[in-house]
């Protein structure tokens, strides 16, 4: 069996359709700004992870037909930021980006996208959707500490993202097929991401779907009612963390399913002798000191890691990361090289053992 990636060097982080547990009806209660009552299985959203009241967008994509949802409208928008909203007529409509959608730091301390269930980004298998870095001057440096800072604040609601790819793009340590978020805070409610992938190799590149880091203040990324992968031909993929991957990041993670993700690197971390590196955290990769993970009503099944985690690999260096695991069902996820005795599919190492609540892991 190879070793384990153990101990690991300490990382430099200075600049340079809801799921299956939501109530019928959740997603248009939240987006009419309601509290939605708890899910079946005792597991309550917190507010603030909810979904934003849209019904007041700041700029609207879209005059009422598909032929009006442009690349060009969407990456405008973003740009602008506020709150965004959709309009492309009464069906689904999957919009192809041929830039990708970028927030400018200081346009607007919050960026909100809202699909409405209806709209799907698309990177055409060609580059990342939608990117956001306070530490990127391209994108104008509003703070001299951009690595805690708390806006801009990202939100994606009632969206899908397909087919994005980040590689090739390494700038901050790339990854993040559909989503890269360093800095502000980032927040993902009622969204699909699927076939969505970054770096096929390396020691600690990550997120085929999501990359985040340098949440301000520590304050948890949010995830709420989303669905990463699905078939076996829909599931997001990259060296590391083939869904969500992070360094130094906290995640509460709600309601969700993900299916079918794959860390394909191989060599682990760091990097064995005559290998790239990677291949860990199927569909989750978190590395980085203290920080923190919960899943709760959540299915990760189906995942695959040619070295640890086939469901997730944590790793917090000084040991006082932690992780909990409550109403929610970890199944058939190999994992090739390594994971933690007792806890299939998993790679821990943090303070104590994972807590598990009414859930099973298998």
């Amino acid at each position: 069996m190879p070793n384990p990636p153990y101990p690991a060097p300490a990382r430099d982080t200075r600049p340079g359709r809801a799921g299956a547990l939501l109530l019928a009806g959740a997603a248009a209660l939240i987006g009419a700004g309601c509290v939605v009552p708890p899910p079946p299985g005792g597991v309550t959203v917190p507010a603030e992870a909810q979904a934003v009241d849209t019904s007041r967008p700041d700029r609207v994509v879209g005059n009422g037909t598909p032929q009006s949802c442009t690349s060009a409208a969407v990456v405008a928008a973003v740009a602008a930021g506020g709150v965004i909203t959709f309009s492309c007529g009464p069906n689904p409509v999957t919009i192809t980006l041929t830039a990708t959608a970028k927030v400018v730091n200081n346009a607007n301390a919050r960026v909100v996208l809202d699909g409405g269930g209806l709209v799907t980004l698309s990177g055409g298998g060609q580059r990342r959707i939608l990117y956001m870095d306070t530490c990127d001057p391209a994108q104008v440096w509003t703070t001299s500490h951009c690595q805690d800072q708390d806006t801009p604040q990202l939100t994606v609601q009632h969206l899908g993202f397909v087919d994005g790819n980040s590689t090739g793009q390494t700038y901050d340590g790339g990854g993040g097929g559909a989503i890269f978020a360093r800095g502000g805070r980032l927040k993902i409610v009622d969204s699909q991401f699927r076939r969505n992938r970054c770096e096929t190799t390396g020691p600690d590149i990550g997120g085929g779907a999501v990359r985040a880091l340098s949440q301000y203040h520590g304050l948890p990324v949010y995830v709420v009612g989303s669905t990463f992968g699905g078939t076996a031909s829909d599931g997001n993929v990259c060296s590391n963390g083939g869904a969500l991957s992070s360094i130094g990041v906290s995640w509460e993670i709600y309601t969700s399913t993900f299916q079918h993700n794959t860390a394909v690197g191989n060599g682990a971390n760091p990097a064995r002798a005559g290998t790239p590196g990677g291949g860990s955290g199927g569909a989750i990769y978190l590395d980085g000191n203290t920080f923190t993970l919960l899943l709760a009503g959540t299915t990760i099944e189906d995942g695959h890691a040619n070295e640890g985690g086939g469901a997730v690999f944590f790793v917090s260096n000084d040991r006082t990361g932690t992780m909990r695991i409550d109403s929610s069902t970890l199944r058939r996820n190999p994992s090739d090289g390594f994971e933690t005795a007792g806890y299939p599919g998993i790679f821990y190492l943090g303070q104590g053992n994972p807590t598990v609540v009414n859930s099973t892991i298998a």
